[in-house]
């Protein structure tokens, strides 16, 4: 086992590939030892229909959690061994129905005594442990189904990278990546307006020289996203958030919540009270930043924009 001392966790499914080997090796040895003419990676199909129940190859997948593909070609092989049989007491002929044979019933029964060898063996092996690995395993696969391995080390990449990147405020060098960023997710969705013209082409003029901001997030130095904080001409809110813009292949690092939060604290910094945004609910990752932000809903304000769907304000 030194191998895996060697790697650590990241070889846990090689190292439990190795311990299903070898406990299949061993489950062969098994049914030999009690004249059994079986393969272990039946038994499950086998023990669901053992029953005398008949059922469809979907009904089997279903109950023991493996594919449908893997299902079909098991009952195969055991059409083959004689231990299956399609059912003839079904009269819908939509339903591919199996049954144990009378050579599959029979072989249900003789081991039984087998199962219960089986279960003692384990509970010893369990007791002579200092963890025990069949609650572990239920546990394991309970979490697992909470939030799989795949999401949780994507967290932890998204949150390891997050750390490289770095929120700073708007200078001249940043003009066209601004433009860039917010030209690219606009025209994939929508279309460009004039609105969109102002605020882009003239970012000092439009948006800072009016008391706004606007912040970037560098990763490795490259400005990978952009966020602006308008000054509203409105007696309710103080701000609009408005051009929140992440580069595809900056995505997955966190950035547009950086940003948001960047951009929320930047406007309490300024005595902000309120924060108006608008968008549109095509954009669904854009809406649950802005909900996981705290903003909520509201009706009735004019907007500028076509594309406009869905107005929300942040109490800061």
């Amino acid at each position: 086992m030194e191998f895996f001392n060697k790697v650590g966790k990241a070889a846990l499914g090689s190292r439990l590939r190795l311990m299903t080997a070898i406990i299949t090796d061993d489950a062969s040895k098994i049914y030999e030892l009690y004249g059994a003419d079986f393969v272990p990676k039946w038994f499950p199909v086998f023990y669901t229909l053992a029953e005398e129940r008949e059922l469809t190859i979907t009904e089997i997948a279903n109950e023991i959690g493996h594919s449908q593909p893997s299902v079909s070609k098991i009952i195969q092989e055991m059409t083959a061994a004689g231990l299956v049989q399609e059912s003839l007491k079904t009269d819908d002929k939509r339903k591919n129905n199996v049954v144990l044979t009378a050579k599959g019933i029979l072989l249900a029964k003789n081991i039984q005594q087998q199962l219960k060898d089986i279960d003692v063996a384990i509970d010893g092996l369990i007791a002579e442990s200092k963890h025990n690995l069949w609650a572990a395993l239920e546990e394991w696969e309970f979490l697992l189904e909470q939030k799989s391995m795949f999401k949780r080390v994507s967290d932890q990449k998204k949150i390891r990278e997050s750390k490289d990147v770095k929120i700073v405020e708007y200078k001249p060098e940043y003009q066209e990546a601004f433009r860039a960023l917010n030209v690219e997710w606009i025209s994939t969705y929508f279309e460009m307006e004039e609105a969109d013209y102002k605020a882009l082409d003239n970012p000092e003029e439009y948006i800072l020289n009016k008391g706004g901001k606007i912040l970037v997030a560098l990763y490795e130095n490259e400005p990978v996203g952009v966020c602006a904080l308008i000054k509203m001409n409105n007696p309710e809110y103080d701000f609009e958030m408005a051009k929140m813009a992440v580069s595809p292949k900056a995505q997955g690092k966190n950035i547009g919540w950086l940003l948001g939060q960047a951009i929320v604290a930047k406007a309490k910094e300024l005595g902000a009270k309120k924060i108006y945004l608008e968008s549109n609910t095509i954009l669904k990752p854009a809406i649950n930043l802005y909900y996981k932000l705290g903003f909520e809903k509201v009706f009735g304000l004019e907007t500028p924009y076509k594309r406009c769907n869905i107005q929300m304000e942040l109490k800061v």
